[in-house]
Formats: C-alpha cells, structure tokens, sequence
C-alpha cells in the first residue's frame, strides 16, 4: 500500500496542515492551540451558567487532568482566567473567565472558526461534521 492510499496517513498530513493554521490564526493572540480550546470552553462553560473545576474542563476539552492544570496557571498568569477554591470541596478549583479572557475569546473563536471555514471549503460542512463525529464518538 502506498502513503496515499492509508488514511491514518492522510489524517496525519491533513491534521498537520489544520494545526498550521490555527497557530498561525492564533498567534496574534497570544495562545497556543491548547491555551484557546481551554480559554473558549470556560468561556462557554461560563457562558451556561456553569463555573467548571479543572476535572469537569478537562473532560468538555478532551485534555488530560494533568496538562489542564498546567495550562490554566498559564492562563491564570496572563490575567485571562481565575482560579478559585470551589467552597463545598477545598481541593477543587473553580474556573471563571476575567474580563480580559471574556474579551479575547469570542476574537480567537472567530480566528479559529475562519481557518476552519477555509480549511474544510472543499468539504460539505455536514459531511465533514458528520464524518467527524462519528470518528471522535464512535460510541454514539
């Protein structure tokens, strides 16, 4: 079999290709790729009403525990996140956007949603949800 014919390979190339873009698309912005997925999930988590401990993050990001941590601090120290003791469990964390954070992550949502739109144009959008859905949950 060739390269060209294995679509683990090709999922690869194309995955590769994506990533360029969004760091390119977020850049400017001062977030990597995992900073903006943890960032725009607060802020929506938030935007729900809900206020997320890192556990509850990791499993709406897809991160592990470990590396959301370490990342959030990273978030935290750029005044885009707080942290705060969860009164009812000491140990827990709770997550709130800042203002700052509430600011940038519509703008780094749009930058990410317009490589997406590029990116897959030759795609029908419901196809490729679709496809990709079933390959992320297959499960469901």
């Amino acid at each position: 079999m060739q390269p060209a014919e294995s679509p683990g390979f090709l999922l690869w190339h194309a995955t590769l290709r994506w990533q360029r873009g969004i760091a390119t698309a977020l850049a400017p912005l001062d977030l990597t790729h995992v900073q903006f997925v943890l960032l725009a999930c607060t802020w929506w988590l938030n935007g729900q009403g809900e206020h997320p401990n890192q556990l509850a993050l990791a499993r709406q990001a897809g991160t592990d525990v470990k590396m959301t941590s370490q990342v959030l601090r990273t978030l935290e120290g750029k005044g885009l996140v707080e942290r705060e003791v969860d009164p009812a469990d000491t140990r827990a964390k709770r997550l709130r956007v800042t203002a700052a954070g509430a600011e940038l992550a519509p703008r780094a949502i749009a930058a990410v949603e317009q490589v997406d739109a590029e990116f897959f144009r030759p795609v029908p959008v419901d196809q490729a949800l679709s496809l990709l859905g079933r390959l992320a949950h297959p499960e469901s």
